[in-house]
């Protein structure tokens, strides 16, 4: 430990006069640890909502998708789906009619997504999360069965035990002439059994129902053409490697999606607002650390003369500096360590025991999801002594420049 240290810490643990500079220093130590563990505990809950909605995301999507670079649709063919299925690390290859569709149940009627997937779109551990009712298979191909959406099923109607009422199915198309008034011209019908429900998020439930592939793709049309190509990576490979090993194989003309990138918008956003909030709370945090400023303006007026003794003793400016800056460190430090640790404890408890509850009886997750990043713990030291130097400074530079013949 060298003399300013010295010095800064037995200015830090004086206990002679505990007058108002000490008091203002203890605010300001106890200000510093309820920002600090402000930031931790809403840094936190971020980093938890930012897992569950990917977690949630993963029940219903792919981890690789695979789309045409410029079109709706592209033209698939045996060869070309077993050159995928070979490339290293696809375990499971599911082929996807995604579209928007008219769906009639007993005489109430929605615009939903119908989603037409292979037989092996189960096997990929959809509906991981989240919550299911009702039969896990599609139906046959003479008897073709649906998995509703819980919102889309709401706005039916759905009955899923009266088999005896179909759920119709309506899309557009055009028609053989322009001149026709025939309105069956105008669209193509078919006929599903609904068999379950599935709730993961509102963006989901309130817009899709899966059907198999066959019947998705008779309805619309669209013969060996495909929407999409969903992709499950086998164990042991790392999905960023298969999907460089994909984009290899298919070339320019498709894009292939991880997790993320197929809601890059609404992470980002999360992202945003996490880092938003964080610079919101970094300058309240710098708002209580005027304290610092003040109780150490305050600390270098008392300590004229000492701070006279020491230059006559041979004390640089420099020196004295130094001393009044790692005073307010100590300040700030003890109060982020305290703040760091409360902040932890906190989280690990909700983490733990799920203290906060969410209050919404069907959501799911109970309670506030949270997940601790020690990288964040890292951002916000750094940004308590980014603050306490500027706060410290400007009465370490006034301590420096008490003139020694004066005050003696």
């Amino acid at each position: 430990m060298n003399f300013s240290s010295f010095i800064a810490g037995r200015y830090f643990k004086s206990k002679k006069k505990r007058n108002f500079i000490t008091v203002l220093s203890t605010i300001s130590m106890i200000g510093v640890a309820v920002g600090t563990m402000a930031l931790v505990i809403v840094m936190s809950v971020f980093n938890g909502l930012e897992d569950l909605i990917r977690g949630l995301f993963a029940s219903f999507d792919a981890e690789l998708k695979i789309e045409a670079a410029e079109g709706k649709s592209f033209e698939v063919t045996e060869d070309w789906l077993e050159q995928i299925r070979r490339v290293e690390g696809v375990a499971i290859l599911t082929e996807v009619i995604e579209d928007n569709a008219l769906f009639d149940y007993n005489g109430y009627q929605v615009v939903a997504r119908i989603k037409g997937v292979s037989d092996n779109f189960l096997e990929q551990g959809r509906f991981s999360k989240g919550y299911f009712w009702g039969d896990t298979t599609l139906g046959s191909e003479i008897r073709p069965a649906a998995i509703l959406g819980r919102g889309v099923g709401f706005f039916l109607s759905v009955n899923l035990d009266n088999v005896n009422v179909p759920l119709k199915v309506y899309y557009p198309k055009a028609p053989r002439s322009a001149a026709t008034l025939d309105p069956n011209q105008m669209y193509t019908t078919g006929i599903l059994e609904p068999v379950a429900y599935f709730s993961i998020e509102r963006q989901f439930d309130d817009e899709y129902v899966i059907a198999p592939l066959h019947f998705t793709r008779d309805l619309l049309n669209y013969g060996n053409r495909r929407t999409a190509l969903e992709v499950k990576v086998a164990d042991g490979f790392r999905i960023d490697q298969v999907q460089r090993a994909l984009l290899d194989t298919l070339g320019d003309d498709f894009l292939v999606k991880n997790a993320d990138q197929q809601h890059a918008g609404l992470l980002r956003t999360v992202k945003l607002e996490k880092l938003f909030v964080f610079l919101t709370l970094t300058f309240i945090l710098g708002i209580a650390s005027f304290n610092i400023f003040f109780s150490l303006s305050m600390l270098a007026i008392e300590k004229k003369k000492d701070i006279a003794i020491l230059k006559a003793m041979g004390a640089s400016e420099q020196m004295v500096r130094r001393i009044f800056l790692k005073q307010g460190a100590l300040i700030a430090l003890s109060g982020a360590s305290i703040g760091l640790v409360l902040g932890y404890a906190v989280c690990w408890l909700q983490e733990s025991f799920g203290l906060v509850s969410l209050g919404i009886p069907s959501a799911v997750v109970e309670s506030y999801p949270v997940k601790m990043i020690w990288s964040d713990f890292f951002w916000i030291a750094l940004a308590v002594l980014a603050i306490t130097i500027l706060a410290s400074y400007r009465p370490a530079w006034i301590a420096s420049q008490v003139e020694t013949t004066r005050e003696l």
